[in-house]
């Protein structure tokens, strides 16, 4: 991994100065890598953030390196998932043995085909709870977008990977909490140089938000152990999992890799989908084909997991609002020991950022980078680009497992809404990113929803 000094061929990074970096942070961090990438043209720079200069890496021959050829050598730690560990704790999202652990016992109930075993029941909860929305659309009041995505979604998650175990009303507990506590961590995630021992803002609803989704898991944890019931579900089999001597593993890291797979099943899915009506709206020709294969394949519903197949548009829209919209925006690695990416030298215990939604926007890789264009991912287009010009989902060995999920769950989501309902966005934006754990809309993105039933000129 150490580099050959000899070589002549290792150089410096160029540095960005604080200057040129600091007001674009200031204002709108996540676009400010986004264009700092792009004026960097796919070379290693390094940020002048001050007291912390991390290296920018965005060509995707240089992210492959950092997560999949050398993934070993680039870390989850360090000073940026600090924060992170504060509500994930070591598990799923972490590294080293409870990593490992983790996924040895979580990767099997990620497979396509498990996800696929699931799928009815995901479809029958998603299309009872969109069915809610009726009151909305008859009253003519507006949704938040963010929340209804969140509450349908939750629902769906919580009712497929923890079986019975968490009720609705734990549920929805949970979801606000945890979207507090994605949201609130801001400052840190910008700032991770601030010492924890002085308060910064968002620290007390952090914490608060922490302690209500222990208040809402360990219960469920201690209920699940003392009635073991062989079941399928995330719980169960965390609950059925022993450690490296062969014991139990402690309620801790069952909770730690229960928040992290809800997280990953369900706040991601909820944010990435929140951006969806603001896109369709400044798209109408993209929104009226979409509505004409739901129509077409769905009818007025239910959406059923036989459908997903034949939804290619609907697949076509999704892969480009992840291009977009990647929940994961940023994926920080810290390097364990000195190397170089690109010829630049990276000295050990550098700090290193990934940024699917900059490389999503590097006009060497995609045409009119900035444009929502779905037919880039038709079937019979070019699929010669680059494999790490486009991982929402990260890469190597630390892939996200909710892949498969997400593949099941938005489009059936997606359906289940457009096969009943029309929204219609209140206002016109600009939506632009907040910089929160995941990628969410700074903007409230609020939905007039009219509904179908009845409407002329539909098959309703």
């Amino acid at each position: 991994m150490s580099i050959d000094r000899g070589a002549g061929t290792v150089r410096r990074a160029r540095s960005v100065p604080a200057r040129r970096v600091l007001p674009r942070f200031a204002k709108d961090p996540v676009n400010a890598l986004a264009e700092l990438g792009r004026e960097a043209g796919g070379e290693v720079v390094r940020l002048n953030l001050g007291p912390f200069r991390p290296y920018l890496v965005t060509h995707p021959e240089h992210v492959q390196q950092v997560l999949r050829a050398d993934w070993t050598n680039y870390r989850r730690e360090g000073m940026f998932w600090r924060p992170l560990q504060r509500i994930l704790g070591a598990s799923i999202l972490g590294e080293g043995r409870p990593w490992e652990s983790s996924r040895e016992i979580l990767q099997p109930l990620f497979t396509a085909r498990y996800v696929a075993s699931l799928a009815e029941k995901m479809a029958e909860t998603i299309a009872a709870r969109v069915e809610e929305l009726d009151d909305h659309a008859r009253a003519g009041r507006p949704i938040d977008a963010a929340e209804e995505m969140a509450s349908i979604v939750n629902h769906a998650v919580i009712s497929v990977l923890f079986g019975d175990k968490i009720t609705r009303a734990d549920g929805e507990r949970l979801a606000p909490a945890y979207d507090t506590a994605a949201t609130s961590i801001n400052f840190r995630l910008l700032m991770p140089f601030v010492p924890y021992s002085i308060r910064v803002p968002g620290d007390r609803a952090f914490m608060r938000a922490v302690k209500t989704v222990d208040d809402v898991v360990f219960p469920v944890i201690r209920r699940a152990r003392a009635n073991p019931d062989g079941g399928l579900d995330v719980i169960s089999a965390l609950c059925r999992a022993h450690g490296e001597e062969g014991g139990e593993i402690t309620d801790r890291q069952i909770r730690d890799d229960l928040v992290s797979v809800y997280g990953a099943a369900s706040e991601s899915t909820a944010m990435t989908l929140t951006w969806l009506w603001p896109l369709l709206d400044a798209h109408p020709e993209v929104a009226a084909r979409l509505y004409d294969e739901i129509d077409h394949v769905v009818g007025a519903g239910p959406a059923v997991p036989a459908h997903i197949p034949e939804l290619r548009y609907t697949r076509m829209v999704l892969d480009e609002l992840l291009r977009l919209y990647p929940a994961g925006w940023i994926f920080p690695r810290m390097a364990m020991e000195t190397g170089e990416i690109g010829g630049v030298r990276i000295k050990a215990g550098s700090q290193v950022l990934i940024s699917p939604y900059a490389t999503h926007r590097l006009e060497e890789f995609w045409d009119r980078p900035l444009e929502f264009d779905p037919e880039r991912f038709a079937p019979e287009g070019d699929q010669r680009r680059h494999r790490y010009s486009y991982f929402p989902f990260g890469g190597g060995p630390h892939q996200c497992l909710g892949r498969h999920l997400f593949y099941v769950e938005a489009p059936l989501l997606v359906a289940a809404i457009l096969s009943r309902f029309r929204p219609t966005v209140v206002g016109s934006g600009p939506f632009t990113p907040a910089p929160a754990a995941s990628l969410r809309p700074r903007q409230k993105v609020e939905l007039n929803i009219l509904s179908l039933q009845g409407v002329p000129g539909t098959a309703r």
